[in-house]
C-alpha cells in the first residue's frame, strides 16, 4: 500500500515542482512602460532621401514618441498613449494617415483606423471615412461607445456626429506631394489600365501605428492609414482589420502593421505573431521574424510590423528597404530608425 501511494505521489510532486520552476523562470520585466511607433514601410533609398526631409520625419517621430511616453510616465493607459501618438502623426502631412492621406482613383481621400485593448480584447475600427480628421479617435469611440467593432463609410460618420466628433471637408486632407504622385499614377493607368501600381517606386506604404505597455502591465495597439494610392471600389486594407493590421493581448503582445494590406489580411499577420507566442512559446522577436521575414516573404507580401510584449521587449522587423520606426522604454530618449540598421 505504501509503495502504491509513493508511486501516485511522486508524479504529482514532479508536476508541482516543474510548474513552480516554470513560474520562477518566467523572464523579468524589461521595462516598466514603453512604446513603439511606425510611420510606414516601403522602398525609400538612402541616397535619394534628402537630409532635410529625413530630419523632418525624425523630429516628428520624436515628438510623437515623447508625447506618448509622457502619457505613460504620468500613469496614463496604453490606450491613451496609442491614441495620443497616432493623433500627432495623423495631423502631420508627412505620413499617409489623416492630413497626409493618399488619393483614391476618384481623387478623394478615404481613411481607415483601428485600436485594440490588450486587457479586455475589446477593439474598435473605422473604414472608408472621408471627413474624420482623426480616425483613430473615432475607432476608439466605436470600441468604447458602441456594441460594434467596425463601422464604415457614411454609417461611421453618422456615429461620429452622434459622438460630437468634428468633421472636416475632404479637402482638408489635400497635400501637394500626394496629389502629384496620384497624377503620376493616373497617367500610368491611362496608358495601361491593367498595370499594377509599382510598389518599388521609391514611395513608402503609408500607415502609422503605435503599440504601448503601461505601468499597470496593460498593452494596446493602434493603426491608421489613408490606404493605397489609386485604390478603387472602396478598397479596404489591413489597418482596420483586427488580427490582420492591429492586435493586442495582455498575455502576449501588441502589434501594428504596415505594408501591402491584402497580404497582411490573408496571413492574419498581427494575430499570427501573438498566436505563435501563446501556443508555441516563441519570443516576440522569433515570432515576428518568422511571420514577417519568412511566411510573409514566401507569400509575396511586403511590409513590416512593430511590437511590444508584456515584459517590455520590442520587435520592429520589415522586409522592405525602409521603415520609419522608433521606440522609447521607461521614458528614455527616443530611438529613431529609417533604414536597415539605422
Amino acid at each position: 500500500m505504501g509503495k502504491t501511494i509513493a508511486f501516485i505521489l511522486l508524479p504529482l510532486i514532479l508536476i508541482t515542482t516543474s510548474c513552480v520552476k516554470k513560474v520562477e523562470e518566467e523572464p523579468p520585466r524589461k521595462a516598466g512602460f514603453g512604446l513603439v511607433v511606425h510611420g510606414g514601410a516601403g522602398y525609400i533609398n538612402p541616397g535619394t532621401f534628402s537630409p532635410q526631409k529625413k530630419k523632418l520625419y525624425i523630429n516628428k517621430l520624436k515628438e510623437a514618441i515623447a508625447k506618448g511616453s509622457g502619457v505613460l510616465a504620468n500613469g496614463g493607459t496604453a490606450l491613451d498613449a496609442v491614441e495620443t501618438v497616432i493623433n500627432i502623426l495623423e495631423d502631420s502631412p508627412l505620413f499617409n494617415a489623416g492630413k497626409g492621406a493618399v488619393f483614391t482613383a476618384e481623387g478623394t481621400n478615404e481613411l481607415d483606423a483601428s485600436i485594440m485593448d490588450g486587457k479586455t480584447l475589446n477593439a474598435g475600427a473605422v473604414a472608408g471615412v472621408k471627413h474624420i480628421k482623426n480616425p483613430i479617435s473615432l475607432a476608439r469611440l466605436v470600441m468604447e461607445k458602441s456594441p460594434h467593432v467596425m463601422l464604415s463609410g457614411e454609417g461611421a460618420e453618422a456615429f461620429a456626429k452622434e459622438q460630437g466628433i468634428e468633421l472636416v471637408d475632404n479637402k482638408y486632407f489635400f497635400t501637394e506631394e500626394r496629389w502629384n504622385y496620384y497624377q503620376k499614377v493616373k497617367k500610368e493607368k491611362m496608358k495601361n489600365e491593367t498595370a499594377g501600381i509599382n510598389l518599388n517606386s521609391g514611395q513608402k506604404f503609408g500607415t502609422v501605428g503605435c503599440v504601448a505597455l503601461d505601468k499597470n502591465g496593460n498593452l494596446a495597439a493602434g493603426t491608421s492609414t489613408g490606404g493605397m494610392t489609386f485604390k478603387r471600389f472602396g478598397r479596404i486594407g489591413d489597418s482596420p482589420v483586427i488580427g490582420a493590421g492591429t492586435y493586442a493581448n495582455n498575455n502576449t503582445c501588441a502589434i501594428s502593421c504596415t505594408g501591402h494590406g491584402e497580404f497582411f489580411i490573408r496571413n492574419v499577420v498581427a494575430y499570427d505573431i501573438s498566436a505563435l507566442m501563446e501556443y508555441k512559446g516563441l519570443s516576440l522577436n522569433k515570432a515576428a521574424g518568422k511571420v514577417v521575414l519568412d511566411k510573409l516573404v514566401k507569400a509575396g507580401g511586403d511590409g513590416g510590423i512593430i511590437g511590444i510584449d508584456k515584459y517590455g521587449n520590442i520587435a520592429m522587423p520589415f522586409n522592405t528597404k525602409s521603415m520609419f520606426r522608433g521606440f522609447s522604454l521607461n521614458g528614455q530618449e527616443p530611438v529613431i530608425k529609417i533604414f536597415k540598421g539605422g
